[in-house]
C-alpha cells in the first residue's frame, strides 16, 4: 500500500511540474510573440515619423508607405527626394526616441529603376565621425524610396524577454532536480528493503539452530550426571543463559525489521506507573543484585500506554543504566507533573555521553565509541526501538548529561 501511494505521489508531482513546465515554455513563447509585433509596430511608427520628416510634413499618401516585407525587412516609398545623411539622422533620432537599440542597414533605390544607389550599416555601439563627405549620386528629378533590416532582431528580441528565459530555465533545474531526487529515494527504499530482507533472513537462519542448542541444553541440565556435577551445572547454565540472551537479540532484530514495515501494532490501556515499575526493577534485581534504584512517584500516577512496548522502554532504558556503569549502578526514577504534560525522568550515575554523539544515539546500529562500548554486547538497536516506541505513543523522549556523572533520560507524556 505505501509503495502504490508513493508511487501516486511521484507521478503526480512529476505530472505538475512538466505541466508547469510546458505551460511556463507556452508563456515564454507568447510573450516572444507579443514582443515581436510590439517591435513590429513600434518601427512602424518610427519610420513614419522619418516620413513626415523627410517629406517636409507634405505627407498624401493613400496607404501607409511602411511595407513589412518580412519579419526584418521594411520598405518605405517614400517617393521623395533626400540625401542618405539627412536619412541617417532621422532615423537615429527617431530610433531612440522610440528606444529601438539595435543595428540595422538601410539602404537608398531609385523609384524608376529599383537599382540600389547607397546602403550603410549602423551599429548601436558606433560614433559616426562628425565630418563624412558621402558621394551620392544626383539627377534631376529623381527621386528615391528606403529600406531598412535588423539583423539582430532575434537577438535583440530575446535580450529583452531575459526574464521569461531565466525562469524557464531555473523551472528545468528544479525538474531535473526533482528527477534526481525520486531517483534517490527509489534507490534508498529498495537499498532499506535489501537490508530488511537480509536482516529477515539472517536471523531466521540463527533461529533453528539456536532453537537446536537451547533444546539440547535444557534436556542436558535435566540429566542425573549434570546434577551431581556442580562444574557441569554451570558450564550448561552458561549455555542456557547466552543461547536465551542471544535470542532476545535476534527477536529484538525480527521486531524493528517487521516494525520497519507495518509500523507497531499497539494495544492502549491504563498502567499504575509505580507497581508497574517497581515489578520491571524486581525482575531486573534477580539479574543484577548490586543495583540500587529509588523511585519518586506518586501512588495513583497512571498513564495510557500500550503495556508491552512500555516495559521494552522502561527495561531498555534501566538496562542501559546498568551496562554502562563503571561503579555500582545507582538510578533515580521520578516524575514530575504540570499542566502540558507528565515528566518521567531515568536519572543514572553512568559513564555518560560525550555530548556530540548524544544526537546520534537513537539511530539505528548506531553505539558510542567507548571503552565500555567494547566490553558491552550489543547492536545498538535498544534506543531506537524506545524512540520509535516513544513516537508511536506521540510522546518525546530527550537526553542529558548530569553535572556530575551519568546521564538523565527524560520521557514527556503529553496530557
Amino acid at each position: 500500500m505505501e509503495i502504490k501511494k508513493l508511487n501516486i505521489i511521484i507521478t503526480l508531482g512529476f505530472v505538475a511540474i512538466i505541466g508547469i513546465l510546458i505551460a511556463q515554455l507556452m508563456w515564454t513563447r507568447q510573450a516572444y510573440n507579443l514582443e515581436d509585433k510590439k517591435f513590429n509596430q513600434t518601427v512602424n511608427i518610427a519610420l513614419l515619423e522619418v516620413v513626415e520628416k523627410l517629406s517636409g510634413g507634405k505627407t498624401s499618401f493613400s496607404e501607409s508607405p511602411v511595407q513589412n516585407i518580412s519579419n526584418d525587412y521594411y520598405v518605405v516609398n517614400i517617393n521623395n527626394e533626400f540625401h542618405p545623411e539627412l536619412l541617417e539622422y532621422y532615423l537615429k533620432t527617431e530610433f531612440n526616441r522610440f528606444q529601438i537599440n539595435t543595428d540595422y542597414v538601410y539602404a537608398l533605390y531609385n523609384c524608376h529603376s529599383d537599382q540600389m544607389l547607397y546602403g550603410k550599416f549602423v551599429s548601436k555601439h558606433q560614433e559616426s565621425p562628425n565630418e563624412k563627405i558621402i558621394k551620392f549620386p544626383k539627377h534631376k528629378n529623381l527621386v528615391y524610396y528606403f529600406s531598412i533590416r535588423f539583423p539582430d532582431k532575434t537577438t535583440y528580441l530575446i535580450s529583452s524577454l531575459r526574464f521569461w528565459y531565466v525562469l524557464t530555465f531555473a523551472l528545468i533545474i528544479i525538474l531535473l532536480v526533482y528527477v534526481y531526487s525520486i531517483y534517490t529515494i527509489i534507490q534508498q527504499k529498495k537499498f532499506a528493503e535489501l537490508q530488511r530482507d537480509f536482516i529477515n533472513n539472517m536471523t531466521h537462519e540463527f533461529k533453528t539452530p539456536l532453537s537446536s542448542i537451547l533444546l539440547a541444553s535444557e534436556a542436558l541440565t535435566k540429566q542425573d550426571i549434570v546434577k551431581d556435577n556442580p562444574k557441569l551445572q554451570t558450564y550448561t547454565s552458561i549455555i542456557t543463559d547466552q543461547s536465551y540472551k542471544l535470542n532476545r537479540h535476534i527477536e529484538k532484530i525480527l521486531n524493528i525489521a517487521k516494525n520497519d514495515a507495518s509500523g507497531l501494532s499497539l494495544k492502549p490501556q491504563r498502567i499504575v506507573l509505580l507497581p508497574f515499575i517497581q515489578e520491571i526493577i524486581d525482575n531486573i534485581k534477580q539479574k543484577n543484585e548490586d543495583l540500587s534504584v529509588q523511585i519518586d512517584i506518586e501512588s495513583n500516577l497512571s498513564i495510557i500506554a500500550d503495556e508491552f512496548h512500555f516495559t521494552n522502554i522502561v527495561y531498555n532504558i534501566l538496562d542501559n543504566s546498568i551496562k554502562y556503569c563503571d561503579t555500582k549502578p545507582v538510578i533515580f526514577i521520578s516524575s514530575l507533573k504540570d499542566s502540558k504534560a507528565l515528566y518521567l525522568k531515568f536519572k543514572d550515575n553512568g559513564i555518560g555521553i560525550p555530548a556530540k554523539n548524544i544526537p546520534h544515539i537513537f539511530d539505528k546500529f548506531y553505539r558510542v565509541n567507548t571503552p565500555k562500548s567494547d566490553e558491552v554486547n550489543g547492536f545498538g538497536l535498544g534506543l531506537f526501538y524506545v524512540k520509535k516506541v516513544v513516537q508511536q505513543h506521540n510522546w518525546k523522549i530527550s537526553v542529558e548529561n548530569n553535572a556530575d556523572k551519568g546521564i538523565t533520560i527524560t520521557l514527556t507524556l503529553p496530557l
